[in-house]
Parts: structure tokens; sequence; C-alpha cells
């Protein structure tokens, strides 16, 4: 699908958002490559730059859910054979009903494109952040392209596209080659291209583009160079459970980034007892899905939650408490963080997935305004499907709602 936007004015030679009295000059930056290139991983790359990123695709598929105003509409147009048997419109279904027939596809677009565009402007609007993201498959052929202060592309040679689809969409090489054939020509969104991204080789060598580019971009950005040593220096070594005393010990909260990695790593396999044996490389590639914060107590991570805004509803599926830590002293700082940096990104709610011990104090969890649901108990369908899609087999999941107000009620 492609959306259209258009700005209210210019201001200077930018894109400027009219908002009562208030006027903000955002920077747009717009992202789009073939099936399978990594996108995604670049927007969260972006994200934790500083800037805000919209899933222009994710966005199209909310406007039809249950509840919103392109439902009904779907289903005026297609019948209620798109219907899956929770009663939201079925998108594989519905594919096939426009992807073989350009008629039925322009339908559907006239039905879902004014609603994305609606909430692109309206999300561009209220982002605190003074740079935009738009992440969308068809951008170059969207109007939305006119608007945008910089076009990034992202390339992958044809063996780490499949190797993704077969991996992370379990497709067979015909249906992904099948899939990758329906894509325009990569050769022509690299010329349309302000910046291109390689994202076929390791991910530090994809975040020192991203951070590379973004200095040539906003040379004033007060950022930490993301290239870390390629063999870091040995650690000391880390305290057991049984060494760890956080007498008189503060406790900080910092976002982490790749510097971080290793001490990332060695927690988690040392919390773990070896169960998951996890590299500096591991985290690294993770921080294109999610971002962590890290709980200090004077120069040793004691806690970590892992954590992601997508569709607006953070997923955090990442808890690591040192033993020697009471659960209210972890959670009460990680959890302010979380939520103040997922308000930032305009996040309704917060889903906790947990597991083990932590689970069992609802007490603690309640005191912080969290409270164990069940997916199907929410009753926003985006913060059902983000519940489906993200809970972890065996795990309870603590839900609290960040704010009453719904970011696009107004569309």
């Amino acid at each position: 699908m492609c959306f259209d936007i258009r700005p209210h004015k210019e201001y200077n030679g930018q894109t400027s958002y009219l908002d009562g009295k208030h006027v903000a000059k955002k920077t747009l930056i717009g992202l789009t490559g073939n099936i399978a290139t990594g996108k995604s991983v670049v927007r969260r790359m972006l994200e934790h730059l500083g800037a805000y990123g919209i899933d222009a695709d994710a966005l199209g598929h909310r406007v039809i859910g249950r509840g919103a105003p392109g439902y009904q509409q779907v289903l005026d147009e297609f019948g209620k054979y798109v219907l899956g048997a929770d009663g939201e419109i079925d998108r594989a279904k519905l594919g096939k009903l426009v992807f073989g027939d350009a008629a039925a596809l322009a339908k559907l677009e006239t039905i879902v494109h004014p609603l994305v565009r609606t909430g692109l402007e309206h999300l561009i609007k209220n982002a605190q952040q003074d740079v935009i993201v738009i992440e969308a498959i068809k951008l170059l052929e969207s109007p939305l392209r006119s608007m945008l202060d910089s076009i990034w592309v992202v390339t992958a040679s044809e063996q780490a596209q499949l190797n993704r689809l077969a991996s992370k969409r379990s497709m067979s090489e015909a249906d992904a080659r099948q899939r990758m054939q329906h894509q325009s020509p990569v050769v022509e969104k690299v010329a349309a291209a302000d910046v291109v991204i390689k994202n076929d080789g390791t991910v530090e060598e994809t975040w020192n583009q991203v951070h590379d580019h973004w200095k040539k971009l906003f040379p004033e950005a007060e950022t930490q160079p993301l290239m870390v040593a390629a063999r870091p220096a040995t650690p000391a070594p880390t305290p057991t459970a049984a060494d760890l005393d956080l007498t008189g010990k503060e406790l900080t909260v910092q976002r982490a980034g790749p510097k971080q990695a290793e001490e990332i790593a060695q927690l988690i396999t040392r919390l773990s007892g070896g169960a998951v044996s996890v590299s500096r490389g591991d985290v690294m590639a993770q921080f294109g899905d999610k971002a962590y914060m890290i709980l200090r107590a004077a120069d040793q991570v004691v806690a970590l939650a892992g954590w992601q805004v997508e569709n607006l509803v953070t997923r955090t599926d990442d808890l690591w408490l040192e033993p020697g830590l009471t659960l209210r002293n972890a959670l009460e700082p990680l959890m302010a963080e979380v939520e103040r940096a997922s308000g930032e990104l305009q996040a309704e709610a917060v889903l906790v997935f947990v597991k083990g011990p932590a689970a069992s104090d609802t007490k603690t969890w309640l005191d912080l305004g969290y409270e164990a649901r069940a997916p199907e108990t929410l009753g926003v369908n985006a913060w059902q499907e983000a519940a489906r899609d993200s809970m972890p087999a065996g795990a309870t999941m603590f839900f609290k709602q960040l704010r009453m107000d719904r970011v696009l009620r107004p569309i």
C-alpha cells in the first residue's frame, strides 16, 4: 500500500504542523526497501538515536481492526468472508482477494489510505521528537515522497533476504522468491535514495552506517559512537549472587546502548545459570528489535528490562534481576523509566511478560499500577493483538494503561 499525507504549510523550507498556536518544525525521513532487507531494524536504530519511528504498513493494519473506522467499510466492500473466527479481518484472506485483482486492491486502498494519511499526520503532529522516520514499503510510489527531507533505502543481498524469510516467516524458497519478485526493482529505490544502508553484513556494520549518516544529517546531535572494540577487553570477574551486597549502594537506571552489550550478555548468561548463553553479538542483534534499560548498583549491572514500542503498545519481554534485589527495588526504577520513554513514543499501554518467581508477587505489580491480565480481557483490539503476538508460553502478562485518551481516537 502507499500512503499520502499532506502538510498544512511550509515553514522556512521545512514541513510544519499546526497544533493550535504551537508550530513544530520536524525533519521527515522516509525509510523503505524491499522485503526482508531489514527496514524495521534500521528504523529501530534511528529510534535509539532519538527519532520517532512510524511503521506506516502496521498503521494500515490497525485502521481495519475491529472497532477502527475502516473495519465496517472493508466488510461492506468485501463481505464477511474476510473475517476470521475471532471476528477480526483475516489479512491473509483479504490479501488473497486483492493482490491478484487490481480493481479490488484499488477499492481497498480507497478505504485504507485516507485513514492512514490522517493517522500519520496526527502522530507526526503530536510527536515530541524533532525527527520522524516513516517506514513504508511503497514509500516512493506515494505522494508522501514529495514532502520528505531525506529518503533512506535499505538493501540486502538476495541470499540474505531468502535466509530471513525462511527463518523469520517460515517461507519456502519458492514462496520467498515469488514475494521478492513482486517488489519493485531495488535499483529504482537506490536511484531515488539520499542514503543507502547495506544490511547484509554484521549488525555492527549496519549500526555504524546508520550512525554515520545520522551524524551527517544532524552534526550537532549528542550521540555516543556506536562502534565498539571488535575484541573488547577481558572484563573483571563478575560477582556471583552470593557475593552481591547492595548495602548503601545507590541504584541508577540507564538506557543501554551497544557499549553495554557485553555487560548485558554477561548478566543474562550468569543469572540464567548458563541455561541461556548470550554473547555480545546476540545482544547487538537484539538492539535491532528492542531497547534495554539497565539498573546499576554503583558500577555493577544488577537488573535489566528489554522493551519495544510497536503500534503504540510497549512490550517488555526481557526481565532479569539479581537474586539479592527485592522485586520492588528493581521494578520501581526500571519500569518508571520504561514508562517515561514509552510516553515519549506515544505508547498507550505497557505489557510485561514475566516467568518465574517475579510473576507470583502480584502485590508488588499491583502497587506499581500493573495487573495480571489475559490477552482477551484487554479492551482494545490493538492491545489484544500485541499481547497475542508477543506472549511467550508459560508467561504471566501484567498490564498497565499509560493514558486514558487513545492516541488515534480522532481518526
